[in-house]
């Protein structure tokens, strides 16, 4: 396999657009815990104006992240929206973004996010390492390997493999289900 055949494609310049603003990530991440739902629903979950979140919504969807799904809906006024591609990965190498500074503030946007993640880790850390919680809400992991970039990307591949098998092996009625957020983020020795 030649280095970067592998490669994601970049998102396109609308999707780059749609996930630059926080609540938009905001939004994606509460499809990730059901992939249909209502804009009120979604709305009232982030404490947001429903004419905001519905104005988001369709940013969306333009951009391909969401779909309608009106075979859910209840009525004709009923706005019930479902998850078409639930991530995104930035590109690189051969496929570069269109608009650099806008993948910039992207990547800034998700590096925030991922910050978020971790404060909300480590807040939680040391009531489970001194045991007065006993349940695993998360884990900061980190492994050191020596790969060739051709096994790195191979990696990554499997990764997000076993990913798509546990989510569709899981049964979305399996009492005690949540939402567990999962950055991998590796760097080589020459960073």
């Amino acid at each position: 396999m030649d280095e970067g055949d592998d490669d994601p494609q970049a998102p396109t310049t609308a999707a780059l657009k749609a996930i630059a603003h926080p609540l938009r990530r905001r939004i994606l991440r509460e499809f990730q815990s059901r992939t249909a739902q209502r804009a009120a629903d979604l709305a009232a979950a982030l404490d947001e104006p429903a004419n905001k979140v519905s104005f988001h919504l369709r940013v969306l969807a333009d951009a391909g992240f969401l779909a309608e799904s009106p075979e859910l809906a209840h009525d004709r006024r009923d706005r019930v929206w479902r998850i078409v591609q639930d991530g995104v990965n930035l590109g690189g190498g051969r496929h570069p973004v269109d608009d650099p500074v806008l993948g910039g503030v992207v990547l800034q946007g998700m590096v925030d996010d991922h910050n978020e993640m971790v404060r909300r880790l480590a807040g939680w850390a040391s009531a489970y390492l001194s045991g007065d919680d006993d349940h695993a809400h998360g884990t900061f992991s980190r492994f050191g390997l020596v790969l060739t970039p051709d096994e790195f990307v191979a990696m990554l591949a499997r990764i997000g493999e076993v990913v798509e098998e546990a989510k569709a092996a899981h049964d979305p009625e399996a009492a005690g289900s949540r939402l567990y957020e999962m950055d991998i983020i590796a760097v080589d020795d020459r960073l």
